[in-house]
């Protein structure tokens, strides 16, 4: 596992890699403004630090639906307990 720094842009393939997502879906992400990044000539750059941004404004929101989903499946007694 290498260091990288924060303020390092990388590409995009190396970007969805980080991110486990195609790549498609990733450069969808970018022209949404879901996540900023720049271009070199024709070239996508993407700062690490916006991606690890991203990637925890995913899993909150990701927390926050599954405790949700966790909540109404005990309010109507389908099985599931908190233990």
């Amino acid at each position: 596992m290498a260091l990288i720094l924060s303020d390092t842009a990388i590409g995009i393939q190396e970007a969805a890699n980080f991110l486990e997502v195609s790549r498609p879906h990733l450069v969808r992400l970018l022209e949404k403004g879901e996540i900023p990044f720049s271009k070199v000539g024709t070239h996508r750059r993407i700062k690490v630090s916006d991606l690890v941004a991203y990637q925890k404004k995913m899993n909150s929101a990701r927390r926050k639906q599954l405790n949700f989903l966790a909540r109404q499946a005990q309010e109507l007694d389908l099985g599931y307990s908190n233990e």
